[in-house]
């Protein structure tokens, strides 16, 4: 086990940038299990002092086959999200994947909360679709508020960052479907026979009309109550698994 104690070491400084590493940190025990049950074990684990002596970490670090980076408190203090840290990170490589989308894809384009871009993937990993593709301007996937949010769900995902999507739409063969709050058919009158390719807008301003015109579809989702919108993470799944119920029946 590799003990480090100054923010000057070089392993240290990597934990600190894993971006630029090619790599992501998953924190706890949920997203951990959730990798190792789908892809295996992790590159590596990072306790703290305090955490190494918990029951659960020490159980889980006998199991594991790979390198141990051990922290001061302090320096661990530096690398959690959480407010109370549970003393345990794993270093992960974020996958690559190829550019062909196979099957119904979701298309987020500058959707900026963290939570909102990791509900979108658990609830798409949820619906049985596989690739997802993010613009310029959207909280990065792999970041650990997304990470947390989404709860496993990129495990099971093909996910491609810093994606042109006006160039991705003009390639693409099968139905695509731009998510508006007005002047587009209500989703409930939709056909989603064949492939769907899902567009999501930024919190605020919604889909540029690059995207809204180079969609097959404008679609919304009926409303009762006079809003100006919905979260778009509530619409995304309400779009989601009104194809799944269309599709299973």
């Amino acid at each position: 086990m590799q003990q480090i104690t100054s923010r000057d070491n070089a392993t240290y400084k990597a934990l600190r940038s894993p971006r630029q590493e090619g790599s992501a940190l998953l924190e706890g025990f949920h997203l951990i299990e959730a990798y190792r049950e789908r892809i295996g074990w992790p590159e590596s684990l990072v306790v703290s002092e305090s955490g190494e002596k918990t029951p659960e970490i020490q159980s889980l670090l006998s199991a594991y086959p790979g390198p141990v980076v051990r922290l001061t408190d302090r320096l661990f203090q530096t690398l959690s999200d959480l407010v109370t840290p549970v003393g345990l990170l794993a270093v992960i490589s974020i996958p690559q994947v190829s550019e062909k989308m196979e099957g119904s894809c979701v298309l987020l384009e500058e959707i900026q909360d963290a939570g909102n871009v990791g509900s979108i993937l658990r609830t798409a990993a949820a619906a049985g679709i596989r690739d997802i593709a993010l613009s310029p301007g959207c909280a990065g996937a792999w970041t650990p508020k997304v990470l947390r949010a989404a709860q496993g769900a990129h495990f099971g995902l093909r996910i491609r960052e810093q994606v042109d999507l006006e160039a991705l739409l003009k390639k693409w063969q099968g139905t695509s479907i731009a998510t508006v709050v007005k002047s587009g058919s209500s989703i409930y009158t939709l056909n989603f026979a064949g492939d769907v390719a899902w567009l999501f807008g930024n919190e605020g301003a919604g889909l540029s009309s690059v995207l809204i015109e180079l969609a097959t579809v404008r679609a919304e989702i009926p409303m009762i109550v006079s809003s100006e919108s919905l979260n778009v993470a509530a619409a995304a799944a309400i779009c989601l698994f009104e194809e799944v119920r269309l599709n299973k029946n």
